[in-house]
């Protein structure tokens, strides 16, 4: 049926009111990135902050009194309006006083990349929506395969970050175990069997949680996760995982795979990889290595040998928007067997059917847990082509440099407590003042201290707790953040400790010319 006249003339107003990213609208396109372009590069340079400290509370009345409903107020209005709703209180992770989570400052060829994608909009799920995309998807999961020392016939597909890849890296030793026990293609069709409430899964105390949200989405449940003790450096326990791994056996308990963590998120630490293959490949056990943080490796000029252990892995687990600096999210896992990504293969006539898998048509659906999927290695691949990989692994290696160089000079403070010597660039620490507070006024101290730097935006540090007590943890990832300004980051810590301290110290007397504290 013909549209009506003012059918037509509604759709021409549309057109006009909303326009798409096509010949004609090419220009407006540019004019809009410009004005974004402009106003992202002033509100960068006009941090002084990495934030504002803005709560909940505060914002959420601004963002409330916007009406969705209503017309348009036109591309440069709306954006004006996004200065006080998010550029201003944003986190902003490339300020050198930002040193709390695993968020990079993203180089600049990958965020020119991200509006390419954005525009033309390119789904990565198959051949006939996304063509030369999937090629390069292909070669940069290829390529990043071979740095990790991979066999041939190693595959990987991009996700949405290591959440995803570590929930396919053990659906994928599920489906291993299950195939080799009760053919292919058991559990997807009938389910689990009874005996899968005895399948465990091994990682270290310090893995992360990830795993054990994985285990309870695959059916498994938490309790299949049986943690690891670490040694004195937070890495995996090798001979704790033997114990823990025969003990299980000797229980009547089924392991099907082991997690080796190659850069924990709390310390960094680099699990011995090479000993947990062995355990691992004894009980026939899948061996998942989560490098989502220590993948940086792969491009140091420095430490890249550091990373020939992770051959021995079924699978890895990789955050580009991690350690390579890309703009979130940008993440793959990698699996020794291509074949492997079998297990996840479902064919849809509408979409991939059989017969193009048949006559060699590469959709890479066929490989992923999503269908719709942003083409987010191009980002990398940009990357890669403009300052190359030496050039990004020593970003990552300068973060770790300064971790080391930070963390030898804050030995030197009396009231700092070091819980390790970093690996990566992460470390973990407490304030701990002369005043013999008692742990529990510690640990609400030390959380005091992180709250109060971020409520005046004076620096972002994470937290965390170590065998039940709290403490703050830097994370360096800025390779532009210089030894002094860490100096001036844990001068404003030990400052503020001291301030928070005093106030909470009921009565202070002098015996001896020692100062005691009463803490009750």
């Amino acid at each position: 049926m013909a549209l009506s006249f003012s059918q037509d003339v509604d759709r021409d107003h549309a057109i006009e009111e909303a326009t798409l990213v096509n010949r004609r609208g090419c220009r407006q396109l540019l004019e809009q990135s410009h004005a974004a372009l402009d106003t992202v590069a002033a509100a960068i340079e006009q941090a002084r902050r990495p934030c504002t400290g803005a709560t909940p509370s505060a914002l959420r009345p601004a963002v409330e009194r916007i009406g969705l409903d209503g017309p348009g107020i036109g591309f440069s209005r709306a954006l004006d309006e996004l200065g006080p709703l998010y550029l201003d209180p944003a986190i902003y992770f490339h300020h050198p006083r930002y040193v709390a989570h695993l968020n990079c400052p993203v180089l600049t060829s990958a965020a020119a990349a991200e509006m390419v994608a954005a525009a033309i909009n390119t789904s990565m799920d198959t051949w006939d929506q996304s063509a030369g995309a999937t090629l390069i998807e292909q070669k940069v999961i290829a390529w990043t395969a071979q740095r990790a020392h991979l066999p041939n016939g190693a595959d990987g597909i991009f996700t949405s970050g290591g959440t995803q890849s570590n929930l396919m890296a053990l659906l994928l030793a599920r489906e291993h175990y299950s195939t080799r026990h009760y053919g292919p293609g058991f559990v997807s069709m009938n389910g689990l069997p009874p005996e899968a409430s005895r399948w465990r899964i091994f990682a270290s105390e310090m893995s992360h949680f990830s795993s054990v949200k994985a285990a309870s989405l695959l059916g498994l449940g938490q309790k299949a996760v049986v943690p690891v003790a670490v040694d004195s450096a937070w890495r995996m326990d090798i001979q704790a995982l033997e114990t823990a791994m025969d003990r299980a056996r000797a229980a009547g308990e089924i392991p099907i795979a082991v997690v080796a963590t190659f850069g924990t998120t709390d310390f960094g630490s680099l699990d011995d990889v090479s000993g947990a293959a062995r355990v691992a490949r004894r009980h026939q056990a899948w061996l998942h290595v989560d490098a989502a943080y220590g993948c940086g490796l792969l491009v140091s000029p420095t430490r890249g040998h550091e990373t020939r252990v992770l051959a021995q892995a079924d699978s890895i687990t990789v955050d580009y928007h991690k350690a390579f600096f890309q703009p979130v999210a940008c993440s793959a896992l990698l699996v020794a067997r291509g074949a492997d990504l079998g297990h996840v293969t479902h064919h849809a006539d509408y979409l991939n059917p059989v017969e193009a898998a048949e006559a060699g048509t590469p959709d890479q659906v066929n490989k992923s847990l999503q269908t719709t999927r942003r083409f987010d290695a191009l980002k990398l691949w940009m990357s890669l082509r403009s300052v190359g990989a030496e050039a990004i692994g020593r970003l990552f290696d300068a973060g770790c440099a300064l971790a080391r160089t930070t963390y030898q000079r804050m030995l030197a403070e009396p009231r700092l407590d070091l819980l390790h010597a970093p690996e990566l660039g992460t470390i973990v620490f407490r304030f701990r003042p002369s005043l013999g507070l008692a742990p529990e006024v510690l640990d609400e101290l030390n959380e005091a201290i992180r709250a109060d730097l971020a409520a005046r935006g004076e620096a972002m540090l994470a937290a965390t707790r170590v065998r039940g007590r709290r403490y703050l943890k830097f994370t360096l990832l800025n390779a532009e953040t210089t030894p002094a300004q860490m100096d001036e980051i844990v001068t404003r810590v030990l400052g503020t400790g001291e301030r928070l301290a005093a106030d909470r110290v009921p009565a202070l007397a002098v015996v001896g010319g020692r100062e005691l504290c009463d803490v009750g």
